[in-house]
């Protein structure tokens, strides 16, 4: 089994990201993650979807999103080629002898504190899967009370791959 992130460009209809997650689940596909969003051009939409599966299967993906009629655009985000981030939002469970400690271990990993409350505190951070996964894996001695993850959002580097569409 491999991971791979496929990035469309579809047309801002309503329905689509619909038709997109419902052929995964027609197909027996597995999504770990799917973002959307507007581009700027309030046409089209991008949309990241991370899957997995072995190579046959992944190259199958590809070919039945290239074929749904929204779809104008789709390629793979190579991760050597492209930049990966992920927004998550952690609500821990804090007393005012551990306040410093979450502060800190927030600093090391560029997070933020975006809402402090007398028992427990929101921690937004940003990064790679693997920076966000770790970043959770040290609050292992706290208690995450809510857990918030967008999913990888992607762009591939340069401007060799950017896509114009009419």
């Amino acid at each position: 089994m491999q991971k791979k992130v496929f990035q469309l460009l579809v047309d801002n209809n309503s329905g689509v990201l619909s038709r997109i997650s419902g052929l995964f689940s027609r197909r027996g596909y597995n999504i770990e993650s799917i973002t959307a969003g507007v581009t700027a051009d309030p046409k089209y939409t991008r949309i990241t979807i991370c899957t997995s599966g072995d190579d046959e299967v992944l190259e199958q993906i590809e070919k039945q999103l290239a074929k749904l009629v929204d779809v104008r655009n789709i390629k793979e985000l190579c991760p050597e080629e492209s930049v990966y981030r992920e927004l998550a939002m952690v609500k821990v469970r804090i007393s005012p002898e551990e306040r410093q400690s979450i502060v800190a271990t927030t600093e090391i990993f560029r997070g933020k504190i975006v809402d402090v409350q007398p028992e427990c505190v929101i921690i937004e951070i940003t990064g790679n899967q693997s920076k966000v996964d770790a970043f959770i894996k040290l609050l292992d001695g706290h208690e995450i009370l809510e857990l918030a993850r967008t999913g990888i959002a992607g762009l591939s580097r340069g401007v060799e791959s950017v896509v114009y569409l009419p």
